[in-house]
This record gives C-alpha cells, sequence and structure tokens, in this order.
C-alpha cells in the first residue's frame, strides 16, 4: 500500500500487475544518459578539431620539447 503512494504512475502500475516497467524505465533512461553523453563528447571533439584546423600556425603554443642532458 505504501509503496503505491510513494511510487510514480508507472511504478505504481508496475506493482500492481507485476509487469517488469520498472526494469524497462531503468534501461531506457540509461539508454538516454549514454546518449547524451556521447553526443556531447562528440561535439566537444569536433570544436577541438575545427578549432585547431584554423588557428593560425604562428599564433600556436607548442609546448617546448624536453631533451634529456644525460
Amino acid at each position: 500500500m505504501i509503496n503505491t503512494l510513494l511510487a510514480c504512475a508507472t511504478c505504481a502500475k508496475s506493482f500492481e500487475d507485476h509487469t517488469n516497467a520498472i526494469g524497462w524505465s531503468i534501461f531506457l533512461l540509461l539508454g538516454v544518459i549514454v546518449a547524451v553523453i556521447t553526443g556531447v563528447g562528440f561535439f566537444m571533439a569536433r570544436l577541438i578539431r575545427r578549432g585547431e584546423a584554423d588557428l593560425d600556425p604562428e599564433l600556436r603554443d607548442d609546448l617546448p620539447t624536453v631533451s634529456s642532458s644525460r
């Protein structure tokens, strides 16, 4: 009784007829989160590649190479 009062509509229905709605909702939410994180990652990689391609070599800050003097 208390579970159906605290649950959302999807989960409350699964308590009544014992379907697997909770598992599918978690699986769907995981899929959405992975898709969003993947999209953000691809967007950031594209911004980095485009930024480096259009940068004037004269303005590029290259790290100095460390030479070993041993």
